[in-house]
């Protein structure tokens, strides 16, 4: 990877990376991207009221969510994916759903077709998790200013 001044005076910042989990109230799915199927609404897949999220399980969930995603790794790129910027955004219900919108460093990537089920199982495993959808998105295209100051430092890009 080569990149020039002005990408390299630009990156996301801890509080920017925290920021791509949200959490959406009760009842309320993200929306599913353009090629993905309708999801099954919650009321029609349970009967038993939502307990809305605390502050301390939305700080939980999103500390365990960050940690789960970092654990999957671009095998082209000896850096964390969370860290390279592919993550977007991520969304958590408040019935435990995750909705996590990612890309790749560029469409033609050779494993575009299983990292999407790297982040889902990864973050399938974060407890208290209900499921995961991963969304494939590539608007806007993925850049070196997505990345953090930790992925710039292990790839020596400073």
């Amino acid at each position: 990877m080569t990149m020039n001044e002005d990408e390299a005076s630009e990156t996301m910042s801890d509080a920017d990376q925290r920021d791509i989990i949200n959490v959406s109230p009760a009842g309320n799915e993200a929306a599913p991207a353009p090629s993905e199927a309708k999801a099954t609404p919650p009321s029609e897949t349970s009967g038993a009221a939502v307990t809305p999220l605390t502050e301390e399980e939305v700080a939980r969930f999103t500390d365990a969510i960050i940690d789960a995603i970092k654990t999957v790794y671009d095998p082209e790129i000896p850096v964390n994916i969370f860290d390279l910027g592919l993550i977007y955004h991520a969304e958590i219900s408040d019935e435990r759903d995750v909705t996590v919108d990612m890309t790749l460093t560029a469409p033609g990537c050779p494993v575009a077709g299983e990292m999407p089920g790297w982040v889902e199982e990864a973050v399938a495993k974060v407890e208290g998790v209900r499921s995961v959808r991963v969304n494939m998105v590539f608007d806007p295209p993925w850049d070196m200013s997505r990345m953090s100051d930790e992925a710039r430092l292990e790839l020596g890009m400073f």
